[in-house]
């Protein structure tokens, strides 16, 4: 499987005219080594992780390309995404996303939420709005309402908020490779180069 999707990826950054572009990727200049490194959820795997709040539209345009990357990943790549408290009054939407991720619903709710705000410009900054959201999807709105200030949310979020110190990025949507590089919208240029970006280092963790 891996050498399948090494294949695959050698071939479009050949398609797309990125190999030469690829070879000039540069520590500081394309991407960030993070120092020292940050423990991931699996050590046993490459774990990439993206940095996220719903109310950034940078990070709505940018979630369609990661949608497309994270749909067929090589075996021993794992994705995952973290909401974040960078700006503190990003933390309603991250208490939302792990209230959600309780209820089991965020495949249903990840993508109609980011719609909501940035198609439909529903202000959904508060605990009751964003019931108001629970509810107009169908799902339990008292459990919504009991998880988002619940101890394992309040938990998730404290843990975020020291590894978004550790990652040391800026802004969002930022992408963290294995705990070891950070990959941001403003040294990338680009969502396109991102995810070619991205590429670049799962391939050289996979490597290892």
């Amino acid at each position: 499987m891996i050498k399948r999707w090494l294949t695959g990826f050698v071939a479009l950054m050949l398609v797309s005219g990125s190999a030469l572009a690829q070879s000039a990727f540069v520590d500081g200049t394309d991407y960030q080594t993070i120092s020292p490194v940050v423990k991931t959820s699996q050590p046993d795997k490459v774990v990439v992780t993206e940095i996220f709040w719903y109310g950034c539209p940078h990070c709505f345009r940018f979630e369609p390309y990661v949608e497309r990357w994270s749909a067929n990943l090589p075996d021993g790549v794992v994705f995952e995404r973290v909401p974040s408290s960078l700006n503190p009054r990003w933390t309603e939407h991250a208490r939302a996303f792990y209230a959600l991720k309780m209820m089991n619903v965020l495949d249903q709710t990840h993508k109609a939420l980011f719609d909501a705000i940035h198609l439909k410009r529903q202000r959904l900054t508060s605990l009751d709005t964003l019931a108001g959201f629970v509810s107009d999807l169908g799902l339990d709105e008292k459990l919504f309402r009991e998880n988002y200030f619940s101890f394992p949310v309040e938990t998730q979020i404290r843990k975020n908020i020291q590894k978004e110190k550790h990652y040391g990025h800026r802004g969002v949507p930022a992408v963290i490779v294995n705990g070891k590089y950070l990959v941001s919208a403003s040294l990338a240029g680009s969502n396109e180069r991102m995810i070619e970006i991205m590429n670049y280092l799962v391939t050289q963790e996979l490597a290892q």
